[in-house]
């Protein structure tokens, strides 16, 4: 017999564990707060008719129900914990509320998710996604005894799992459980579809608002990747990094940019290279795709909101969507480049922390163009490699089989292996391979920047999975002043087998090498620490202010 333990209980038992954890006080809290250096961020919309900034205005209102979702996702009890928050007058209160609202949540993110108000707990790894009182184990099991179809649904994006008051378990859909904020959300998108003469615009809209409402996204993720609009919205369930059980579940966000038309062109011509890639990638034959899905856009944007899942803790500065496998297969992934993220993370975050972390001689290669150009080749390494696979006769993916090992390795994958592209594609002339250099050193200082997300964060994992590969393989070294350097007649030897290594996992699907490789080189050596340590003047990332007036 099952004991079900109820849910106060359970919140009782998690508020006396964190009282006997020491919480930040008033100046500590300022001083984790001041990690994330404050910069405006703006677009230019001079350019957009009336109607046109009508429809943006309606989209950026549809974006902050993201947060309130996202909010809701995070913890169970986390909008209570705000709602309190926000009746406190106090300094320590208004410090608290500041922190609570860079992490959405009362757990800082940088801080292997160190509580920082009082009663909160531990965070759930489950999220709100399932319920407060359940095991992993409990609904691993659970799932395996449902038919295939509620199997489906129960391992799927866009559902939660909730207990009937019998101890029964049951799913509820999105657009069933967030019912209340998403009517409001479609009613906006589709306002917006109404203001906008933009034929792909309007399509998208249209169709995500009515996703909204039916709980089914394919529809609206291939007119997504059919966009091409002087507004490019992503606004929806995506990421699953919040479900740190499973990775099943999606989380809401948005990002509601400008199409930067001059810098898409520039990149257009990798969507080119892609099956080239494709077919020279460094694993054995039979795990390569011979046919990539067709569309594979590239854009390049610059950010006037972003929320939820889009905006907390460190900022994106850059995605590959949509992770719907069936649409990938069938159209490839949209690759979105936020262009005036990146600046600001580079003139504030990046160039500082190669001043410290490189030796002297390879700081003047650090440069924007290649730091930008990684992370465009980053996402387009998403989409390519094992994504449907065969293990044991069954069909399915690499994000079920690895589970929530899942989002490190396919951030060390993307990392890695665009690194690796970007070198084939210097050697075939497509590139300047007078860029080479930069390239690698760049990237160097980049990681640094990322490992400070630290290790619950899936970046950070796969940042240390690399450099300590990197470090092992001779393609990095530390020198007696313990500045970091690379060695160029090493390192891509280096690359290349951790891309070996890494897709074959994610090819034959193999959770227990997974999770052998991860549990060995997921760590911050002495090395790497002590410069971690040099690091602490130095912002950890950026906290956006949007001043964009639609």
């Amino acid at each position: 017999m099952r004991v079900i333990i109820p849910l106060l209980s359970v919140l009782l038992l998690a508020s006396t564990a964190a009282a006997e954890a020491p919480l930040p006080n008033e100046a500590e809290l300022r001083a984790m707060t001041a990690r994330f250096a404050p910069v405006e961020i703006k677009a230019d919309t001079s350019a957009l008719p009336a109607n046109e900034k009508l429809a943006l205005a309606k989209m950026v209102e549809a974006a902050k129900i993201c947060d309130a979702l996202f909010y809701r996702q995070v913890a169970p009890l986390n909008e209570t914990y705000l709602a309190e928050l926000v009746t406190d007058p106090s300094p320590l209160g208004r410090a608290r509320l500041h922190y609570f609202a860079l992490n959405k949540g009362p757990w800082s993110r940088l801080d292997s998710h160190r509580g920082f108000i009082p009663g909160a707990g531990p965070k759930p790894p489950g999220g709100s996604f399932y319920p407060a009182d359940s095991t992993r184990e409990e609904i691993e099991a659970w799932i395996k005894t449902l038919p295939a179809a509620q199997q489906a649904e129960a391992t799927g994006f866009f559902s939660i799992v909730r207990r009937k008051a019998n101890g029964e378990l049951f799913l509820i859909p999105y657009n069933i459980a967030y019912q209340s904020e998403l009517l409001p959300a479609a009613r906006l998108l589709n306002e917006a579809a109404a203001a906008t003469t933009q034929p792909t615009l309007q399509n998208f809209l249209v169709k995500r608002a009515r996703a909204f409402l039916t709980n089914d996204y394919y529809d609206s993720d291939m007119a997504w990747m059919e966009l091409d609009a002087t507004i490019e919205p992503t606004i929806g369930p995506y990421e699953t990094y919040e479900d740190d059980w499973f990775n099943y579940k999606a989380a809401f966000e948005a990002f509601i940019t400008l199409t930067d038309a001059a810098e898409t062109a520039k990149l257009a011509r990798f969507s080119a290279e892609l099956q080239g890639l494709e077919d020279k990638l460094p694993i054995d034959p039979k795990f390569r795709r011979p046919k990539l899905g067709g569309l594979s856009p590239i854009r390049v944007v610059n950010v006037v909101f972003c929320a939820g899942d889009g905006n907390r803790g460190v900022q994106t500065a850059a995605f590959n969507l949509p992770n719907d496998e069936r649409v990938v297969a069938a159209k490839g992934s949209k690759r979105v480049m936020l262009k005036n993220m990146q600046e600001a993370k580079f003139a504030h975050v990046l160039v500082p922390i190669s001043q410290h972390a490189l030796v002297a001689q390879d700081q003047p290669l650090v440069a924007f163009d290649p730091f930008f150009t990684h992370i465009l080749m980053h996402e387009l390494m998403h989409g390519l490699g094992p994504q449907e696979i065969t293990v044991g006769g069954r069909a399915t993916t690499v994000r079920l089989e690895l589970k929530e090992l899942n989002s490190a390795l396919e951030e060390a994958k993307a990392d890695i292996s665009g690194l690796w592209a970007l070198q084939q594609l210097m050697d075939k002339g497509v590139l300047d391979q007078t860029q080479e250099r930069s390239m690698y050193v760049t990237f160097l200082a980049s990681s640094f920047r990322t490992l400070r997300f630290g290790l619950t964060e899936a970046h950070a994992k796969s940042m240390a999975l690399q450099v300590n590969w990197l470090l092992d393989s001779g393609g990095v070294t530390v020198g007696a002043d313990g500045r970091f350097a690379v060695d160029f007649a090493k390192v891509k030897a280096g690359v290349a087998s951790l891309v070996t290594e890494i897709m074959t996992i994610q090819a034959t699907g193999d959770y227990a090498r997974c999770k052998a490789l991860l549990d060995k080189m997921v760590v911050i050596r002495p090395a790497v620490k002590a410069m971690l340590d040099r690091l602490n003047d130095v912002p950890v990332d950026i906290e956006p202010k949007f001043t964009t007036e639609p």
